[in-house]
């Protein structure tokens, strides 16, 4: 199984956690010095030679940028990582890093990972995703089932009340996004799988996506995850879901 990791400076512990800036008390920010340490860390953590996909996780515009790029470049010529990937970096920036990188000759980045799903879509879809396919980056969305809403098992705000993720519910929590939802247990019906398997896979159907990233709190939830790499939806199906979603576009 590959080694990913992301630097310790405003990582995410879990995959469909919401993004937080826990800072390492060691480390600080994307400095040149930071990441060479927190990379060398990780490898003695992990007890392996190398990282297979490193990932830059929060801009820090504090550190200039050609020296993240170059300090990532670094670690791919000493064959500590393999290829470098981005993540919650805005499209211009992002666009700075292809062009440091090509004036430099540094390593590009190969992956991006936005946040993205049926009730947000707005950061791919006007931007990232374009830019994504421009420069061929693999894409593997964060938060794919928006913290459990799109597993329909939220059907009114009282549902959402009180939940410890209901913070990050508040926008979705909505007449659009149990619409969204409503259609989502539809089609899982007619397929006689979990909404959050269609979820996934309208989100792997989508240009550019390489993979959603999803988490399981229990061994129960796997098998709705894992049923979304096998299912493929048609065209009216992934027509009415992207219709549905379309006020989170």
């Amino acid at each position: 199984m590959p080694t990913v990791l992301i630097p310790d400076a405003g990582r995410r512990l879990l995959p469909d956690v919401a993004p937080r800036h826990d800072i390492h008390p060691q480390y600080h920010g994307l400095g040149a010095d930071t990441i060479a340490a927190a990379a060398r860390e990780s490898l003695l953590r992990l007890g392996t030679d190398s990282i297979d996909l490193y990932y830059a996780h929060f801009d820090d515009p504090q550190t200039p940028l050609e020296e993240t790029a170059t300090a990532f470049d670094l670690l791919v010529r000493q064959g500590l990582v393999r290829a470098i990937g981005l993540s919650n970096y805005t499209p211009q920036r992002i666009e700075e890093w292809f062009a440091i990188a090509r004036r430099e000759g540094l390593s590009l980045p190969v992956a991006l990972e936005p946040h993205y799903n049926l009730v947000h879509r707005a950061d791919v879809e006007s931007g990232l995703g374009s830019l994504a396919e421009s420069e061929e980056l693999a894409v593997f969305p964060y938060f794919s089932l928006a913290s459990g809403f799109l597993t329909g098992k939220y059907h009114s705000a009282a549902d959402v009340s009180g939940v410890d993720r209901e913070g990050m519910l508040s926008e979705v929590v909505t007449d659009d996004g149990f619409a969204v939802v409503k259609q989502l247990s539809a089609i899982a019906a007619k397929h006689d799988v979990q909404p959050a398997t269609v979820a996934l896979a309208w989100l792997r159907q989508r240009p550019s996506v390489s993979a959603p990233i999803a988490s399981a709190r229990t061994v129960d939830q796997l098998p709705a995850l894992m049923e979304s790499v096998s299912l493929t939806l048609g065209a009216e199906d992934m027509a009415t879901l992207t219709k549905v979603s379309a006020p989170f576009a």
